[in-house]
């Protein structure tokens, strides 16, 4: 079974996706990341795959994919970087990026590198579903990927609806029409919003993102959905981190916290 599955089986409350910018803040920070995640208690690993345009992302993951492609990163060294990645981690990952580097790497020979290094699912935020049926999702079915879609407060119940009937991994809620950034608190729109989502009773699990960034911010959300997921703020501590594995350690540990 596809580890998010797995996961979302056994786990339907506060769960915790992480992500990280392969490449950042060092090139090869990526494997001593994910496993201080794993061992800092994160439920899920989402990999940034740095591109030069990320059009969902704020300055923060902005300057961070810059960052790594000025270190040299790219599709073949991330793969390269991911090889023993089973052997140590063993928690749901999840690989987020845009279409055009998946094209220009191929994209069947990205799903199958994909399947022998034990990618759980993708993020594709510039993947409409109607390409995704037209063209993808055979493929990433072929190849045991989850497709992740992204809803925001703008999103239709009949699109909503379409996205959760063609979705079977998580659906990834976008709390604000907004680039991803941290933020202080949650608004009482936003939450408006959480609960008309949860009020349509979708069969897929939902993880709110984009201004999750603490303890505080990340128990609301968990409130109104399954769990939540961290980029920019997290990104920060990777950018001031002195130690990596006690720096992740510690923000992991004050998230997840209960008052």
């Amino acid at each position: 079974m596809n580890r998010l599955k797995r996961l979302f089986e056994h786990k339907q409350e506060r769960v915790l996706s992480i992500y990280f910018t392969a490449g950042f803040p060092a090139k090869d920070d990526t494997l001593t990341i994910m496993q201080a995640l794993e061992q800092a208690g994160a439920d899920i690993i989402e990999i940034g795959m740095p591109y030069s345009d990320p059009i969902a992302d704020g300055p923060t993951i902005q300057e961070s994919n810059l960052q790594a492609l000025a270190n040299g990163m790219d599709m073949e060294t991330l793969f390269g970087q991911l090889e023993e990645m089973r052997q140590t981690v063993s928690l749901p990952v999840v690989l987020m990026g845009y279409l055009n580097p998946i094209m220009q790497y191929g994209e069947e020979r990205f799903c199958a590198r994909c399947q022998e290094l034990g990618i759980d699912g993708l993020i594709i935020p510039d993947l409409p579903i109607s390409l995704y049926l037209e063209q993808y999702q055979a493929l990433f079915n072929q190849y045991g990927l989850s497709n992740t879609f992204l809803i925001s407060p703008q999103t239709s119940e009949e699109r909503i609806r379409e996205i959760d009937q063609h979705s079977d991994g998580f659906i990834y809620m976008v709390s604000s029409h907004a680039i991803t950034g941290a933020k202080a608190s949650i608004s009482e729109e936003q939450i408006a919003y959480f609960e008309r989502v949860a009020a349509m009773q979708l069969k897929n699990p939902r993880l709110i993102g984009f201004g999750i960034s603490d303890a505080y911010t990340f128990t609301t959300a968990s409130r109104y959905s399954h769990g939540a997921i961290i980029g920019s703020a997290f990104i920060k501590v990777l950018a001031g981190s002195r130690n990596l594995e006690a720096d992740i350690h510690e923000y992991i540990q004050n998230v997840i916290k209960q008052a």
